[in-house]
């Protein structure tokens, strides 16, 4: 590898043919992936290290990107997950009394290929017109590939659609994070790309944190004698995680509290018997306006997802799988995508964003809250039963 700041050729390469030449930037080589885009002003590092982004390529809209450095406290994660990195304008310098290193550095040390110096404007458009769709990055002596070499490399990678990566952001052994405050009980969070924002908000409201592998069965779920279960963010196509979705059909037989976020929302759907389907370009940033139905309140939220629930908008439903009755809970204004759901007849609730809201807006913060107060009142009414 070179060094990061080496103004050596480098090229972005759409599975449809289109071509983006620029300069490298972090590590050199070659990198595939689907080519995503993420709309965030601010944030990069903790959507760098959000495990949900494993396999693709992001393109950050803003800018100008990597002023304010890295530093250790922000990462939602122990790395880097996406698999490329694509920005127009990376600061020259770093100006932040937190940074502890650039940008450019940390990918390279982290083997992320990335790419700079192009349009990302036009790249953007691209990806909304024609939708997500696999890439390459090309950079030190792959960057001197045929193109028609660097296409055919992109169209032999796998797509998105089909594809399961929890097995890859998974934890593989238990981790336990200690309750803050007044203690529930332990909670069950199956790892399927957990953010650490994510675990100290759980914490914080008295959850004795166990992150579990994403192989765990269901009897490992319940050896911990949960008072409740938590399905977290992660990267890939849900209907590839046959495996998951049984461990929590398994819960919900329980009537174990449950609460899902993001991929978890996505489980949890096809848990109830729904579908779930690829959205053409996907929801990435923090910025997402979403109407919470029951309240009439517009939350702006953090997203990161290219799969939606498919599950009727209006009114309560019946689950296909025999769970009772189901209602669309949340709703997305940009285009009108389920962004939450709630069973009626179990104490089971989901959201497709990130209530973590790492590096923020905090609209949706409450969520946790709501959980939390689920959990205690299933407690006191077994307490009284």
């Amino acid at each position: 590898m070179s060094s990061a700041t080496a103004p050596d050729p480098a090229v972005l390469v759409l599975e449809d043919g289109t071509r983006y030449t620029g300069r490298a930037y972090g590590a050199r080589g070659r990198t595939l992936g689907e080519a995503v885009f993420a709309t965030g002003m601010t944030g990069y590092q903790e959507t760098l290290t959000d495990p949900s982004y494993a396999g693709q390529i992001v393109a950050m809209t803003a800018p100008h990107i990597g002023n304010t450095g890295m530093n250790r406290e922000d990462p939602e994660s122990r790395r880097i997950w996406v698999a490329g990195y694509v920005v127009r304008d990376p600061s020259r310098v770093v100006s932040n009394f937190r940074a502890d290193g650039g940008l450019g550095e940390e990918l390279e040390r982290d083997g992320v290929v990335g790419i700079s110096g192009i349009d990302t404007r036009a790249l953007t458009r691209r990806l909304r017109d024609a939708g997500s769709m696999r890439a390459g990055i090309f950079s030190g002596p792959f960057a001197e590939l045929e193109p028609e070499s660097q296409l055919a490399l992109v169209r032999e990678s796998p797509a998105m659609t089909g594809l399961s990566l929890s097995a890859e952001v998974s934890v593989t052994a238990p981790e336990v994070t200690p309750a803050r405050g007044e203690r529930l009980g332990p909670l069950a969070v199956l790892d399927l790309g957990v953010k650490q924002s994510t675990i100290d908000n759980l914490a914080d409201r008295g959850f004795e944190v166990h992150v579990l592998p994403q192989s765990s069965s269901l009897d490992e779920l319940l050896a911990i004698e949960p008072v409740a279960v938590f399905y977290s963010n992660g990267p890939g196509d849900p209907a590839a995680s046959e495996a998951q979705i049984a461990v929590l059909r398994g819960v919900l037989d329980t009537r174990l509290p449950f609460f899902g976020i993001c991929f978890g929302n996505q489980l949890l759907g096809r848990a109830l018997g729904f579908g779930t389907y690829k959205l053409p370009f996907g929801h990435r940033g923090i910025n997402q306006p979403v109407l919470d139905k029951a309240t009439g309140r517009v939350e702006i939220t953090a997203h990161n997802h290219g799969f939606a629930v498919d599950a009727p908008l209006d009114g309560p439903t019946e689950s296909p799988n025999g769970y009772g009755s189901v209602e669309v809970s949340h709703i997305g204004l940009n285009d009108r995508v389920v962004e939450g759901l709630r069973a009626l007849d179990l104490p089971a609730f989901s959201v497709q964003y990130h209530p973590e809201a790492a590096a923020g807006p905090h609209d949706a913060n409450y969520l946790f809250d709501r959980f939390r107060d689920m959990v205690a009142a299933d407690l006191d009414r077994k307490a009284g039963a």
